[in-house]
């Protein structure tokens, strides 16, 4: 049992996932403009043997990232496409792909954003235009196979529509190594065979390795206050010439801080955090004088402004009811929310919480 703890712990270690110790700076997400280049190979489904049918292949895209999860890009792909027979009688000619990219970060939207996170994983979906041109190769095959599609001097353009991943390696605050793995889907016009020659639908796969730049702003810098002692000379000796009369001491009410945390969209308490909430039920037992505040909380770098408050709702309205369901007096309670408007902790995830202060 301890061992799978211990590969747990390993594993979010490696992906990133674990949060960040906290620190003199609080880093906040940045929307930012960025800018992709890329080169790698495409491979068009034929009926050739693989290697004849592999191209040289490149993109450019310049993309908004709105949120930690969502990007938009327009991306520009291209070079070359090949069709061959069973033969490993093959032709080629060049294309280029306008098309409109969703980016949606997986990492992100599971975890939460995490500025010094190295891993990301995206997936991405689109759609475009290709435009075919230079297949003058396809001329002296033609004769021998009556390809149905024959286009040279203007482009041939197809709708075509792109599915696939894009794992990110961090660099630097700008910068990250990216590998793109898509499939593009194409009408039967695009290889210049008919369905009856070829029983596979066009499809061309590509992997492209490159860089991502992040123009701009692409994150925001807080520095926490840190607090500084000051230490006062010690005031001068007082001679008393009489005797003081006692003064009555006055008794400080006794107090207590209750902090609950949660999982990401979770409101309910966890039964590992049950023990501070029993703690809390029998101090306002023993203190029957006092009275408790129940504040919710939710992080910033996840959800919105409405969902987190929602959350944070949910969240003091739960503690509230477990106090009153064990005895404790409606009126001694006092329920409020923040939302994600308040971040009482620098560390992103510990600001899914209720803090209770009794006194």
């Amino acid at each position: 049992m301890k061992f799978g703890k211990y590969l747990l712990a390993a594993a979010l270690m490696t992906c990133g996932l674990a949060a960040n110790a906290q620190e003199s700076e609080q880093v906040e997400f940045n929307h930012h403009w960025f800018l992709q280049l890329q080169g790698g190979a495409a491979y068009t489904v034929g009926e050739a043997d693989f290697n004849k049918l592999i191209s040289p292949a490149a993109q450019i895209a310049v993309g908004y990232q709105f949120t930690p999860v969502w990007a938009l890009r327009l991306a520009v792909n291209g070079w070359e496409s090949k069709g061959g027979f069973a033969d490993n009688n093959t032709y080629k000619w060049n294309h280029i792909t306008p098309a409109l990219d969703a980016k949606f970060n997986l990492i992100n939207a599971i975890a939460g954003h995490n500025p010094k996170r190295v891993f990301g994983l995206n997936i991405i979906a689109g759609v475009g235009c290709n435009l075919g041109f230079n297949n003058e190769d396809n001329g002296p095959i033609n004769g021998a196979y009556r390809l149905n599609r024959y286009w040279n001097d203007e482009p041939d353009p197809s709708i075509v529509g792109r599915v696939g991943l894009d794992l990110d390696f961090r660099l630097s605050k700008r910068v990250s190594l990216g590998l793109e793995l898509m499939s593009n889907f194409l009408n039967d016009h695009y290889n210049s065979k008919s369905k009856a020659q070829d029983e596979n639908p066009d499809w061309y796969f590509n992997g492209l390795l490159g860089l991502r730049i992040g123009l701009g702003k692409v994150e925001n810098v807080i520095p926490v206050a840190v607090p500084v002692v000051v230490e006062e000379p010690a005031p001068a000796p007082v001679v008393v010439k009489e005797t003081p009369k006692p003064q009555p001491v006055v008794k400080k009410a006794p107090e207590m801080k209750t902090e609950i945390f949660y999982a990401i969209r979770e409101t309910i308490v966890t039964e590992a955090e049950q023990p501070k909430l029993n703690n809390l039920i029998a101090f306002l037992k023993a203190n029957a004088e006092t009275k408790v505040t129940v504040t919710g909380y939710a992080d910033a770098g996840t959800g919105n402004p409405d969902i987190n408050m929602k959350y944070s709702e949910q969240r003091a309205e739960n503690v509230a009811k477990a106090l009153t369901e064990a005895g404790i007096d409606a009126n001694r309670i006092t329920v409020d929310a923040k939302g994600d408007t308040v971040q009482p902790f620098s560390e992103n995830d510990k600001n899914r919480v209720s803090i209770a202060i009794a006194k």
